[in-house]
């Protein structure tokens, strides 16, 4: 299964808005298929092992990190191409949490009188399509927010400025992690104030994510330079589009109480795109009012040896009036790249933490 889910971890980049899925053929100690789902519309985990394996199929047993899909989608059903080479015995990381395969897929396999087992390295599957599992399960995506910060908390400097706070290790790492993302989000301040491309700049990369660009008055410039990075881009206002372009769709959606974008339609519009990960680079208003309305899964904190003094804070958070308030967070990793160290947090789950 650690082979398996070393392959499907070879489409990370690529499978959106497909789950990331590896499967290893072995009969005994002897592997005679491998494959890894590469991208939508191509061939499964299980079709490309079956492929390798050939005869020696029958009788092997399929180790697949997500349960085998059950129905016709794009491609043909995986249960039933496991079924016809005649394999004994399947093993998965974890059930499918699509309502289209959810359990299906092994009652078609146990129905055909293969033996079935569940749950071997569910939790590294689990994490491994983390965004696909909240899409179904939750009905939105996984908001990842990326922050770089200085050693006092800030974002940027009394004059705006915040290139570069951190140095070429922490902002390529940035980079891996912007690929794995099916959207980069930010909001119309973040762009009116410092005009980034939202894109990925990695050599190899085949797939830009989407750009989405939360605009609730309709202020994007048309001669924004995302707009001109390729991709495509989407905008959530809460009135008309304000002028038309090939690449840019943009969707009206509810505003709340002080005019801004009603994060419930925001997320399901969200969900609607088929969005897994979205990765979250903007400012301490947009960052804040997600983090206080309990919409971000994970931050990605890069921290620099710096000192800023005046500037930007990391988030500005509505109704936090007093020490009691606190937001609570989980240390998941933490890792040096170069002088800057890198902190991925997830909000707590524990009732007990930091009390007394």
């Amino acid at each position: 299964m650690a082979q398996a889910l070393h392959l499907a971890r070879s489409g990370l980049w690529t499978t959106d808005p497909n789950p990331r899925v590896g499967c290893v053929l072995s009969v005994g100690r002897t592997v005679v298929g491998r494959g890894g789902h590469r991208a939508a519309g191509e061939p499964h985990a299980e079709v490309l092992a079956l492929r390798e394996a050939g005869a020696r199929a029958r009788g092997a047993t399929a180790y697949v990190t997500l349960e085998p899909c059950s129905h016709t989608g794009r491609t043909p059903p995986c249960a039933d191409a496991l079924i016809e080479a005649g394999v004994a015995e399947v093993v998965i990381a974890m059930t499918d949490p699509d309502p289209r395969v959810s359990g299906r897929g092994l009652e078609r396999l146990r129905a055909s009188g293969i033996q079935v087992r569940a749950g071997l390295m569910a939790e590294e599957a689990r994490e491994l399509n983390i965004g696909f599992v909240s899409r179904h399960e939750r009905g939105r995506p996984w908001l990842r927010v990326k922050l770089a910060v200085s050693l006092d908390g800030l974002t940027a400097g009394p004059d705006g400025r915040s290139q570069w706070i951190t140095g070429p290790a922490a902002r390529a790492d940035g980079q891996r992690w912007r690929a794995r993302a099916s959207a980069i989000m930010t909001g119309i301040g973040t762009v009116l104030a410092d005009d980034p491309r939202l894109d990925v700049r990695l050599d190899g990369v085949e797939r830009q994510p989407l750009r989405i660009i939360v605009d609730s008055q309709g202020r994007l410039p048309q001669q924004a330079r995302l707009l001109d990075c390729g991709g495509a881009v989407r905008v959530a206002s809460a009135g008309p589009a304000p002028w038309q372009r090939e690449s840019v769709v943009w969707r009206q959606l509810p505003a709340d109480a002080n005019a801004r974008i009603d994060f419930d339609a925001l997320m399901a519009w969200l969900a609607e795109m088929e969005l897994n990960e979205v990765h979250v680079e903007a400012g301490p208003t947009l960052a804040g009012a997600l983090m206080a309305a309990g919409l971000v899964d994970e931050l990605l904190v890069y921290q620099a040896p710096v000192l800023i003094g005046r500037g930007s804070p990391m988030m500005a958070l509505p109704g936090m009036e007093n020490f009691d308030q606190r937001l609570h967070l989980e240390l998941i990793e933490q890792r040096c790249l170069g002088v800057d160290q890198r902190l991925r947090l997830r909000p707590s789950t524990r009732a007990d933490v930091h009390r007394g």
